[in-house]
């Protein structure tokens, strides 16, 4: 028997963002260009490596572009950095940033919380950001923070993040990623939004980011894909959270993506590779190990080709 897995651009590992963001620690950066090399040499396609948040509120990200000009321009080609405002791609792509994730939240509260203005004045501000990435040949995505619930409003409207994806000042961007911020969404819920996006804004990749706060990061990463999702966040052992939503945390780990999607590149000594990975980055920052796949490659199960017999 044999089984239809799905293509290799499925995951997007955003450790070095999102799963770093909560630790309160800043890794050094030559632990991070490891990091970066290690996952694309295995095969992973895509990356998120950092952000322009500023340093005295999100320290651990303090080094983003220090690490940035430790990359070479083909590996930087597969990295995308968060962002906010213009002035932040302005300053990443003088460091050699290509790739840029602008991100908001579709509340207001969030999106006030977060990054310090209402929805309106970041939407308002994503033309320049747009005219500036494609102004050195750059790619810009749209992520919405908070696309299904708010720590502080509740439950969001589909018809409010549908709205925000086909407005004329966010149409420029190459992509949309929806973000289950708080790890309260559910596969039909999933499902549902990204049909919506697809159905009534302009033909884009879009992305889904999601938490497994309570226990559904894969089977939600499953739906995404299944609506039409091009690619789906993880980070190593379920790293992260974000440090303005109450409630919200790790994400979904990418071992467990990996494992439910089985891209091509993913044989077991390639798990076993990112496992590895997982186990010094968590000694690291001294966090837990999340992953329910990275349990199961430590099992005694050894009659299971992944699980690691050394």
């Amino acid at each position: 028997m044999t089984y239809a897995f799905l293509p290799e651009g499925t995951l997007r590992d955003v450790t070095l963002r999102d799963g770093l963001q909560l630790t309160g620690k800043v890794m050094p950066t030559d632990i991070k260009v490891d990091v970066v090399r290690t996952l694309l040499q295995i095969g992973v396609p895509e990356l998120e490596i950092g952000s322009m948040a500023r340093p005295d509120l999100v320290p651990p990200m303090a080094n983003s572009l220090d690490l940035v000009r430790e990359l070479t321009p083909e590996e930087l080609a597969k990295c995308w950095l968060w962002v906010a405002t213009p002035r932040h791609v302005e300053k990443a792509a003088a460091a050699g940033v290509r790739n840029f994730q602008y991100c908001f939240s579709a509340s207001d509260s969030h999106n006030t919380a977060n990054i310090g203005r209402p929805t309106e004045a970041s939407i308002a501000a994503m033309p320049d950001a747009i005219e500036i990435a494609k102004s050195v040949g750059g790619k810009i995505q749209l992520t919405m923070a908070t696309a299904f619930t708010c720590p502080f409003e509740g439950d969001i409207p589909v018809e409010r993040v549908v709205r925000i994806a086909a407005d004329e000042r966010t149409i420029g961007a190459d992509d949309i990623v929806v973000a289950d911020t708080l790890g309260q969404a559910v596969p039909a819920q999933v499902t549902g939004l990204i049909a919506a996006i697809r159905a009534e804004s302009p033909p884009r990749r879009i992305g889904f980011h999601g938490h497994d706060t309570w226990g559904l990061g894969t089977a939600n990463s499953l739906a995404a894909i299944s609506a039409g999702a091009s690619f789906v966040d993880g980070s190593l052992g379920g790293l992260g959270g974000c440090p303005f939503a109450p409630g919200a945390s790790g994400n979904t780990p990418s071992e467990d993506l990996l494992f439910a999607t089985r891209p091509a590149w993913l044989t077991p000594s390639a798990l076993e590779q990112i496992v590895q990975l997982t186990e010094r980055v968590l000694a690291a920052v001294d966090e837990p190990n999340r992953s329910k796949t990275a349990q199961g490659a430590r099992s005694k199960a050894n009659a299971f080709k992944w699980v690691i017999k050394s």
